[in-house]
């Protein structure tokens, strides 16, 4: 956190009321000690600032949060939080009134966004071709070319270079593996969002998945020395092939740090995908693919250990490609297939790459 000197809230308190301002005290404030059950721990520390607009005397509360648990790890994360703060303040009838919302620059200055109505990211155009036209390709009959084992080998080894960063707060590791179930975009979201009954689909079955993620949850929160750099959404609508094995990957959107059977389940269950729409089966070229990136990952990395942490991350995939909102015309016999893949996966110690076939009809 910057220090909050003087001269740089008279700058920004003038900005915010367009005319000078004297800032005559900066009070912090603390956590008030009563007796019983002291509050030890709390999420920043505030400042009171005392000050003069006009010659008239004013006071205010400058709120920070400060890193930490509890969903605050990231600046992201204190950002929505503050962002929230200062709409719902002002909607509550006795509410302390929130008189602005901003954020520190590099420098320490204090700038406001109070006005900020949505955000928007703005990124370089990158040139190439989606790789999923290379699976599409493959899904219409195509033979299996020799780019097509080397791009699946460069897309495994950035996976290899990437997972080889360890992770810095183990804490990560266990919100990870919660946001799989509770994150809006992810288990219980994408359950959520499916309309029901669809077909064979019921709440039950979903609610039954869940009950079996939440077990898994148990399982890896433990597996804390496994954090690593992840991609996050490494699908390959996300990845764009240029000549031979060049590619560039977009759209990383959910963190920095994770558990890597989140990015390898992420391709290679794409792969069982358009297999799965191809012949309901895995077969052919995307079984050549999807057991060769299982064994090439797992030989270079040395990381056996990821074949006892991939099926929760295989669920949220496959709740996600057998979805109709996300896929509504899709074949229900391959939906059903998903499903059935999903609920062998969760019932097994370990995910077994040679396997997979016995595992699609248990529905």
């Amino acid at each position: 956190m910057p220090e909050i000197t003087r001269e740089r809230l008279e700058r920004y308190l003038s900005g915010l009321f367009r005319m000078p301002v004297a800032v005559t005290a900066r009070i912090p404030l603390r956590e008030s000690k009563a007796s019983g059950a002291a509050k030890e721990y709390g999420y920043g520390h505030p400042l009171k600032v005392e000050f003069t607009v006009g010659g008239e005397r004013y006071a205010a509360v400058l709120e920070t949060t400060s890193p930490g648990p509890f969903g605050h790890e990231h600046m992201a994360d204190r950002a929505r939080m503050m962002l929230w703060d200062h709409r719902a303040y002002n909607a509550l009838p006795k509410h302390v009134r929130s008189l602005d919302v901003g954020a520190f620059d590099h420098e320490g200055n204090l700038l406001s966004v109070a006005n900020a109505e949505e955000f928007f990211l703005l990124v370089e155009h990158v040139e190439g071709a989606g790789y999923i036209l290379d699976l599409a390709r493959l899904q219409e009959g195509a033979a299996l070319r020799d780019l097509d084992l080397s791009r699946a080998d460069a897309l495994c080894d950035y996976l290899v270079g990437i997972h080889s960063v360890r992770g810095p707060d183990p804490g990560l590791y266990v919100r990870k593996i919660r946001e799989l179930l509770g994150d809006g975009e992810c288990i219980m979201g994408v359950c959520d969002s499916y309309p029901l009954p669809h077909g064979f689909i019921t709440a039950a079955l979903l609610e039954e998945i869940e009950r079996r993620c939440v077990a898994w949850r148990w399982r890896l929160k433990g597996r804390t020395d496994r954090l690593r750099q992840v991609h996050g959404d490494y699908h390959p609508f996300n990845i764009l092939f240029r000549e031979g094995t060049d590619f560039t990957v977009l759209d990383r959107s959910r963190g920095e740090w994770g558990e890597p059977a989140d990015d390898v389940t992420a391709l290679t269950g794409n792969y069982l995908f358009a297999s799965l729409q191809a012949s309901g089966r895995l077969e052919g070229p995307f079984e050549t693919m999807f057991r060769r990136f299982w064994d090439r990952y797992i030989e270079r990395t040395g990381d056996a250990e990821i074949l006892a942490t991939a099926a929760p991350f295989f669920a949220f995939r496959c709740l996600v490609m057998a979805s109709p909102v996300w896929y509504p015309s899709l074949d229900e016999s391959v939906r059903r297939k998903l499903f059935s893949f999903v609920l062998s996966v969760l019932d097994a110690p370990r995910f077994a790459p040679d396997r997979v076939n016995g595992w699609l009809d248990a529905l």
